[in-house]
Parts: C-alpha cells; structure tokens; sequence
C-alpha cells in the first residue's frame, strides 16, 4: 500500500468520524454550551414558603425563549438548556413565548453587524432540518412552527398553542381548574424571514405567529437594528409590513431595533408594542440594551418591557441582578409595563432554568416588591396585553 493510499484513506477515516460527530453529538455539544445555569448562581440559594405559595398561585409568563432552534423535543426533560414542557409545569409557567429565529451571524458584534454571513446554517444541516431550510429563511421559520404543532399535537392537551384571545380565556380557565397545562405564542425573530414579500405576513398569521419581531443582529428591508451598520428607522416596505400586522392583529415586537426605529414603529402600529428581551440602559449600559427615552415610549404608548435574565442585560448572572433591572425599569415606567423576558435557549447563561423561576419570585419578594406588583411583573401584564391585541378568534387572511 503505497503511502498516498494511506494517507487519503487515513483522511476518509478522519472525514467519517467528524460526519459522525457533526450529525449527532454537534448540535447537543452547541446547544449544551451556549444555554446554560449559571453554576453558583441561584440566589437566593432557597424559597421561602411565603414565595413558594404566592408563586403557585401567579400567572407565570416570559416573553422570549429559543427552545424551537435545537432539535430536542419539547415534551421531554432536557439535560442541558433551559426550556421544556416539564420544567415549564415544574416552574408553574402558565405562557411561554416561542421564537423562531432563521438567521444569525457568524460572530454577533454589539454593532455594526452585516447580515453577510450565516451562523445557522451549519445548525440547519447538522440538526437534519428538510432540505429547503438550508437557504430559505422562511421556510426554517415555518418549520419550527410545524415543530411546536407537533408537539402539541402529542401533548395529550398539556401544551396549546394560542393564536387568539379566546384561546387565552381557554388557557386561564383550565389552569384556574386546576390543569397541567402550558400555552405558547409564536415569535418570528427577524422579518429578514419574509424575504421581502408582503405576502409572507399572511402566512407566518396562518402558520400561528402572533408576535413579530421586525429586526435581529443586523438591519433588514423593515428597517435599521441596533446592531447593524445604518441603525435607521422604518423603511416603506417596513410601514406596508406594519400595516399588514395591524389588520391581523399581530404584535409588534422592537427586540434589537435601533432607537429610530423604535420612534416610527411606534408611530405605524395601533395596538401596543412589546421589547420581548432586552434591559434598559440606566441600569445596565451595554450595547445590547435600549435607552431609558426608548422604554418610556413604549410605555407611553401602552406596551411592554421584558427584561432579560442574561448578564448583559441586567448587569449580573444572579438573579438579584434580574430583580434590580426590574425595579428600576419599574420605577422608570411604571410596573403595568413591565414583564419576563428571559431569553431562555438564546445562547445566553442564566441563574436558573424555567424550572427554577420561582427563585425570581423570591428575588421580587425581597426587593420589596408587593404581591399584586410581582403578579403583574411574572405573568399578569403578558396576560392583560395579548388579551387586548390578539384576534377575539382565528380571522381568515389573503395572500
């Protein structure tokens, strides 16, 4: 055997074992790497019995969470990562946001972020995802709206998937009865995904996306990111877009969007708007965050703020840290505007998973923070917005 065939067949071996690798423990190894629990961090390190029965009786509920993009299914109790049906149940979580994200790029700068190049793609194809996701954004976002419908498909009822405010009523009363069950709405992450088609508005409403976030890690035909190169407002396709989500009933969210874009946003949407994760500069100056001014518009005009759980949005990995950045964006707006925004499977780290979310609830307690206060702040205000701008019931659309 001459030594060429040696080494091309030393590099076959090589190749087979990194395939074998990249398709099955790639996608875990990434997952398990970027989502984890802060080790030390749950302070406080116990809940009192005062915090464990007013949690049980709170409606739970966060407005970020990126369990869609791994491939784990939902209906089972992860290892790693922070969000699943149990944990959800264990947490006493009533409503979780599910966002779709499709693109990312390579390495995600506080600023100035191209959108040239494409984290995901690997993931797409490790993670075995259908053939079209590998170059349409859209078709990932629908896929991981076909992934929750099947597993709520298979939830025996525990997991529902919300698309109207009848659909909320349902979920508070079978809860108030006393059932083990988890509501999820649909976020797309991005309107990149549309792939400047107005069209597509429409069939992210169909596939059950209520929740639209206009821009991620970097500007798009909507308008300008906070961490993209112009940072510039709502442009006319995005203000055909916004249209479009109004006669819907779809929620507009301004996670990542640059400070202009948030001031014409606000202006083209005419229901309230919702930053599902993020912090408030005040508290916590990071690129990442956005301006005090930014939060009281959006309060202003009735929307929320969910604050994240992440070190660069509140300052710190503990969870007295989360519990600071809401009083101060309490005390900064008002306590009806502010609500969880945990980022949950976002490639963040966090003090606890969603099994452990009754440690914020302690936190809040010992902020000083009223129980009609945290109420609002864990899951009442989420409540009371999506019941005002959801459908009263599933409408029918045209493309």
């Amino acid at each position: 055997m001459t030594a060429v065939v040696v080494i091309v067949l030393a590099g076959a071996f090589v190749a087979l074992l990194f395939a074998g690798y990249f398709f099955t423990r790639f996608p875990r190894d990434v997952a398990a790497l970027l989502n984890r629990v802060s080790a030390g961090a749950r302070h406080p390190p116990v809940v009192s019995e005062e915090a464990r029965a007013l949690h049980a009786r709170l409606l739970v509920a966060d407005l970020h969470c990126d369990a869609l993009l791994w491939e784990r299914d939902f209906l089972e109790r992860g290892s790693y990562g922070h969000v699943d049906l149990p944990r959800l149940l264990e947490g006493n979580v009533a409503l979780q946001v599910l966002s779709a994200a499709t693109k990312m790029p390579l390495l995600p700068l506080p600023t100035r972020n191209t959108g040239r190049t494409d984290s995901m793609t690997p993931l797409v194809i490790a993670q075995r995802w259908p053939r079209e996701t590998r170059r349409s954004l859209s078709a990932r976002a629908l896929y991981q709206a076909a992934r929750l419908r099947d597993a709520a498909a298979r939830s025996n009822g525990r997991l529902l998937v919300i698309e109207s405010a009848a659909d909320l009523v349902s979920l508070h009363a079978r809860r108030e009865g006393g059932e083990a069950v988890v509501g999820t709405v649909l976020l797309l992450e991005g309107l990149h995904a549309l792939e400047e088609r107005l069209g597509a508005v429409d069939t992210f409403f169909e596939a059950g996306f209520r929740i639209l976030g206009l821009v991620h890690f970097f500007d798009n035909p909507v308008g300008g990111s906070t961490h993209g190169v112009r940072r510039g407002g709502l442009t006319p396709f995005g203000r055909r877009v916004i249209d479009r989500m109004n006669e819907l009933g779809m929620v507009v969210d301004l996670a990542h969007a640059s400070g202009r874009l948030i001031e014409d946003a606000l202006a083209a949407a005419n229901r309230p708007v919702v930053v599902s994760h993020t912090g408030v500069k005040g508290h916590c100056n990071t690129g990442r965050n956005i301006t005090d001014d930014s939060a009281r518009a959006v309060a202003a005009a009735g929307g929320l703020i969910g604050i994240g759980f992440w070190r660069e949005a509140v300052g710190d990995r503990d969870t007295g840290a989360i519990a600071r950045a809401i009083r101060y964006t309490a005390d900064l707006v008002g306590i009806d505007h502010v609500a969880l925004g945990s980022d949950f499977d976002g490639g963040v780290r966090t003090p606890f998973d969603a099994g452990g979310i009754s440690l914020l609830t302690q936190a809040l307690l010992d902020e000083g923070f009223g129980e009609d206060e945290i109420a609002k702040i864990m899951g009442g205000n989420v409540f009371d917005l999506l019941a005002r701008s959801l459908p009263r019931a599933p409408i029918a659309t045209t493309n």
